[in-house]
């Protein structure tokens, strides 16, 4: 059987378990308590870490690309139970807060001073992340301090089941926009005074407007959509990610902030932006998403010559200041 006949079986062979994993979402996470969320998730973490063979070998691979190879055997074990809990438990939030949005995400997370001070000063505003701590919160805090939120959805599955999971997301009354023809709906609702909500470490294609940098060394086309969206929807840039507590709550920390001015550099605000990502990963690397293929592309040599350019052309302005 040839490899694309392989991965299409697979995708019917997972659909109804996928199917089941959005009904055991809705029917069973929506009204459970926030510790009871957390027992289902952890237990569906432990499920999903000794079935996913796939999904442990990426995971050991960009733990690899963070740490080299000298990493203790159980204490990879250990980071990677980690991000199977957190990606189980963040996935599980996006499900219980479709009923009674608002008083729980203001009852499991807080927004920290850095971050309330920056969203009062600037509507709109782009807020940026990626997938590691309670990345659905973000957003959602965002909203309660007053911000019209938007946010890209990829597909996930169906069609069907794209649609519900959007569905949940929305929830709080923040606004979902499917990742085809985005853009154009992202900038008319910036323009309109609507903030954003974007998610930045995962590979993108350049043909759908991903930029090559590196991120951990290694060469990985990502979006540059923040800066984009900064630069010609003249709003300034907060990179930030959800810390989780040790009482089961999230606190939203900013890391950087970035003028519009800052952002008409669209590859040097795309890197530094990774770089502000990266060194979350580094202290917290069982927070991110590390069952992810991050690394699946390799740039052309064209690209590579490009993207090395590029650093040498960063090199050479940070030298003559």
């Amino acid at each position: 059987m040839s490899s694309k006949k392989s991965k299409v079986l697979m995708r019917k062979l997972r659909r109804p378990f996928e199917w089941l994993g959005v009904w055991i979402g809705f029917a069973v996470l929506t009204n459970v308590t926030h510790k009871g969320l957390f027992r289902i998730c952890d237990f569906i973490a432990a499920v999903m870490y000794r079935f996913d063979r796939k999904g442990r070998r990426h995971a050991a691979e960009n733990l690899a690309a963070i740490f080299g190879d000298g990493l203790d055997p159980r204490r990879r074990e250990t980071i990677i139970r980690g991000s199977y809990r957190n990606m189980a438990r963040t996935v599980g939030h996006a499900f219980w807060t479709c009923k009674r949005a608002r008083a729980r995400v203001r009852a499991t997370g807080e927004m920290s001073a850095s971050g309330r001070a920056f969203l009062a000063a600037h509507r709109p505003a782009i807020t940026v992340s990626g997938h590691i701590g309670c990345w659905e919160i973000l957003s959602q805090l965002a909203f309660l301090e007053g911000h019209v939120m938007m946010s890209v959805a990829k597909d996930i599955g169906t069609k069907g089941m794209t649609e519900m999971l959007m569905k949940a997301r929305m929830s709080i009354g923040q606004e979902i926009v499917h990742a085809d023809g985005a853009f154009r709906v992202l900038m008319q609702g910036l323009k309109a005074g609507k903030s954003l909500g974007l998610l930045v470490d995962q590979a993108v294609k350049p043909s759908d407007g991903g930029v090559w940098i590196r991120f951990f060394g290694r060469p990985l086309p990502v979006s540059a959509a923040p800066a984009f969206f900064a630069a010609k929807g003249r709003a300034p840039i907060a990179t930030a990610w959800s810390r989780p507590l040790k009482d089961g709550r999230y606190r939203c920390e900013t890391i950087n902030f970035y003028t519009p001015d800052q952002a008409r550099d669209i590859w040097g605000l795309t890197q530094r932006i990774a770089k502000d990502l990266e060194g979350v990963i580094r202290r917290h690397p069982s927070l991110w998403v590390l069952n992810y293929n991050a690394f699946r592309k390799t740039p052309t040599a064209e690209e590579l010559a490009k993207l090395e350019a590029k650093e040498r052309e960063a090199e050479a302005k940070e030298a003559a200041k």
